[in-house]
């Protein structure tokens, strides 16, 4: 199996480690009461808390386009390297960007989202010259 389809299970799963951590760190953790309203919950919280549940909201919109492109490049008859090599980068990065979301570290977070983006972009030149 393409180590890049590993990359998209690995990107699939992202946002709920995030979440977890929103749930589960700080002073304010969520109990078997909040529970019942997750979502309203998780609006009031602050902080780390709150960047993390952030992050996971970002890790859903970034995964379509990168499962397309790991897809797509797959399909197209691209290089494998290639291929992994971006879809290994991309994962490092969204794991350094939810790092970065949930420690405050916003101008960071921006380069590093850039760069996840930049990997999305080189896995759809990547189909193109397969």
């Amino acid at each position: 199996m393409v180590l890049a389809y590993w990359c998209v299970l690995v990107a699939a799963l992202m946002p709920f480690g995030f979440v977890l951590y929103a749930k589960l760190a700080g002073r304010n953790k969520m109990g078997l009461k909040e529970n019942h309203y997750p979502r309203q919950w998780l609006e009031q919280v602050d902080g780390a808390q709150k960047r993390a549940y952030w992050a996971q909201l970002n890790s859903f919109e970034a995964f379509p386009p990168f499962a397309a492109a790991v897809i797509i490049a797959v399909i197209s008859g691209g290089s494998i390297g290639a291929i992994n090599f971006f879809a290994v980068l991309f994962v490092v990065l969204r794991l350094v960007y939810g790092w970065c979301y949930i420690s405050d570290r916003a101008t960071l977070r921006s380069l590093v989202w850039f760069g996840g983006l930049a990997c999305v972009i080189a896995l759809f030149f990547v189909a193109a010259i397969g």
